[in-house]
């Protein structure tokens, strides 16, 4: 497990989330005019996968349920294709949120139940890590401290867990970008919800060296009148973990949120220029990565050649973001997928 999670951070390589449920991938379908269907779901999967040298800066991909049950158009298991790229499979486990009863406006993840042996059935089946995530709003007397304890512990119950089936835990408390709060506000509440994810870590036993964290960048809500930039928020992130993250963990792999897949990139350069922090600090992008993609193929196999060469710009950028070397510039720069054996 411990050679897994320093896998999935190594040097100039991230994660590509694919793990969307089947409403949010009917929602970005929906936005290039396509309908989900579920060949259209596997056909654009098959996309992403098989795309010629992913494996030289996507470490990881986070598959949903139905994604690590379906194959290629030649019968090969996804988890299978992933593998012969050198990308290591994982999963999203969790159910989704459900309202937090007595506490209006704030949520709690479900998911624990059956998972001992759902992950069981996701081992079996090639995974190798797994991925939990738990929202928290910001907002008039939000979050309370109900609402952190019961997905902080949520959380450290889905790692042990994770643990005891040989698996790598992702642990994802975000702190949302929805409001009007300050950079300061979202640092102060980011240090208090990672703070009660780790105490319960420790509490419920979880190996640390043998898991990761995906956080939220520290930022001003989309709504905020005080807007900042790159620099100011690399250092309010960086600031916000050193205060409450154990050096033990081996990398931090940064959730893209509501930025955009630009700012996502440019971001994760800036936090990689600041001094040198005991962790890796790396992505675990989802929709910062697909975006292009999704616009460049349009649901046309025509376009595949190009939507592949649209993921695997988007990913060599974030590869140059984790090694300080990121330039706007970049961005028009044709990226050469490396040769394959």
């Amino acid at each position: 497990m411990i050679g897994t999670a320093q896998a999935l951070v190594a040097p100039g390589k991230g994660i590509l989330a694919a793990d969307e449920s089947t409403p949010t991938m009917a929602k970005r379908l929906a936005a290039i005019g396509m309908e989900s269907t579920e060949p259209r779901r596997r056909a654009y999967r098959e996309l992403l996968f098989t795309a010629p040298g992913i494996g030289e800066f996507i470490s990881g991909v986070i598959l949903f349920d139905e994604t690590i049950r379906q194959r290629t158009t030649d019968g090969v298991p996804f988890p299978e294709v992933l593998r012969r790229q050198g990308v290591i499979p994982g999963i999203k486990v969790d159910a989704g949120t459900t309202p937090l009863a007595a506490f209006p406006g704030e949520v709690v993840t479900a998911g624990l139940d059956g998972l001992r042996e759902r992950l069981g059935e996701y081992a079996s089946m090639g995974a190798r890590f797994a991925k939990w995530r738990a929202v928290i709003h910001l907002g008039e007397g939000r979050p309370t401290t109900a609402c952190v304890e019961a997905n902080a512990h949520a959380l450290a119950r889905y790692a042990a867990l994770v643990q005891e089936a040989g698996l790598v835990p992702i642990v994802e408390p975000e702190v949302l970008m929805d409001g009007a709060h300050s950079l300061e506000r979202c640092a102060v509440v980011t240090v208090e919800v990672l703070r009660a994810v780790y105490e319960q870590l420790a509490r419920h036993r979880v190996v640390l060296e043998a898991s990761l964290l995906k956080p939220n960048m520290v930022l001003p809500g989309q709504d905020s009148p005080v807007r900042a930039g790159d620099d100011e928020i690399a250092e309010a992130t960086v600031m916000a973990l050193r205060e409450v993250v154990p050096a033990a963990v081996p990398g931090i792999v940064f959730l893209s949120g509501g930025q955009s897949d630009e700012e996502a990139t440019a971001r994760l350069d800036a936090i990689n220029r600041m001094p040198a922090q005991p962790w890796e600090l790396s992505f675990s992008f989802g929709r910062a990565l697909q975006a292009p993609v999704l616009r460049a193929w349009r649901g046309d196999d025509a376009n595949t050649v190009a939507a592949q060469a649209a993921l695997l710009h988007r990913a060599a950028l974030n590869g140059a973001a984790r090694r300080a070397s990121y330039r706007p510039e970049l961005e028009k720069v044709a990226v050469e997928p490396p040769a394959t054996s």
